[in-house]
């Protein structure tokens, strides 16, 4: 699968006042791409398409590239204490994101230029804290690995992190653009973690994303560049046959793993939940979608905002952590399984 290439490009006037900000510029401008003014990443105007589908589709090849005003982090329990605001949006089409309703009536991707006030801001988080280490996620807000090979902001931030005392970085990817990250300076404070699922679920669900072995032939490459390396498996889906369908997707992972000195593996396992605003905009996004949203067949969980979210029953959710986390202490015993949610 090819990198990501923007179709069109907005940029922010005070994005210019920053030096990534006339790189972009300049690199998008060489590329031959569209380049339009905006006043800012809200007032985005114009994205080209006949009905609501077409505009969303257009959307998610569009970047904003503009500047980060809110610099206070958000909390990201339960991966990390902050999410560090790189970017926004995501060019993969998965049907279940949750960033379908977060995003909203902006699905396009935006960057931010304005990375040392960012990292003064992390710097001053990690203050507070130290001696606690602080904790920093990245790929709340969008797939970071996906668009980094134009921005080189995450890497900027490993390099960051890589030379504080008590920062560590985290963020999650379905890409496998990984190669430019290798030399960075991580000093082994950045965990590298791919997202990975059932044949299944990657075949339905996640299009517009990097096949299972182009990830899992990144996640060599960053095991070799001794970055900490973790999977998240998510979202786990009970379609037909997904024990088995699980236990292929471990299977395969060890498979390809083999060999590769790993001395700190992670997983985190996420059920499938859906919200009722989310379920809407799936539907009218992904209309021949074949992702199971059945209110009576789930337990409904308050959430954060008052916005409750749509869960397996416990018995089911049982039946998962127990299948799953058999195939993790069968397949990677010396693995850690951080969390199950």
């Amino acid at each position: 699968m090819k990198p990501f290439t923007p179709q069109l490009v907005y940029i922010e006037p005070r994005a210019l006042e920053y030096p990534l900000g006339r790189e972009l510029k300049e690199k998008f401008e060489n590329m031959g791409l569209e380049i339009r003014e905006t006043t800012s990443h809200n007032q985005v105007r114009g994205i080209p398409g006949e009905n609501e589908l077409q505009k969303y589709r257009n959307a998610k090849s569009t970047l904003v590239v503009g500047v980060r005003k809110t610099l206070k982090f958000d909390t990201s329990k339960p991966s990390a204490e902050y999410a560090i605001p790189l970017a926004t949006g995501c060019m993969g089409h998965c049907h279940y994101c949750y960033l379908q309703t977060t995003l909203g009536s902006k699905p396009y991707i935006r960057t931010y230029v304005n990375l040392e006030e960012i990292f003064d801001q992390a710097q001053k988080y990690m203050d507070e804290r130290k001696p606690e280490i602080t904790r920093f996620e990245a790929a709340c807000t969008s797939d970071i690995v996906g668009l980094d090979h134009l921005t080189h902001s995450l890497k900027k931030t490993i390099e960051f992190i890589g030379q504080s005392e008590y920062g560590r970085l985290r963020f999650v990817t379905k890409f496998h653009h990984v190669d430019h990250l290798l030399d960075a300076n991580h000093n082994g404070k950045t965990r590298f973690r791919f997202s990975v699922n059932s044949r299944y679920v990657i075949k339905n669900f996640e299009p517009g994303t990097s096949s299972f072995e182009e990830r899992l032939q990144a996640a060599r490459k960053v095991a070799d560049a001794k970055y900490p390396l973790g999977f998240i498996v998510a979202p786990i889906y009970l379609h037909e046959d997904w024990k088995d369908g699980y236990l292929e997707l471990f299977k395969r992972l060890s498979e390809e793993l083999k060999g590769v000195e790993i001395p700190d593996l992670t997983f985190e396992l996420i059920q499938h939940r859906f919200t009722k605003p989310a379920k809407n905009v799936i539907a009218k996004r992904y209309p021949k979608t074949k992702l199971e949203m059945n209110e009576e067949k789930r337990k409904y969980k308050w959430g954060r905002y008052g916005i409750g979210k749509y869960v397996y029953p416990d018995e089911a959710q049982k039946d998962i952590q127990t299948t799953i986390r058999g195939y993790i202490e069968t397949y990677f015993p010396n693995a850690k399984v951080e969390y199950f949610t």
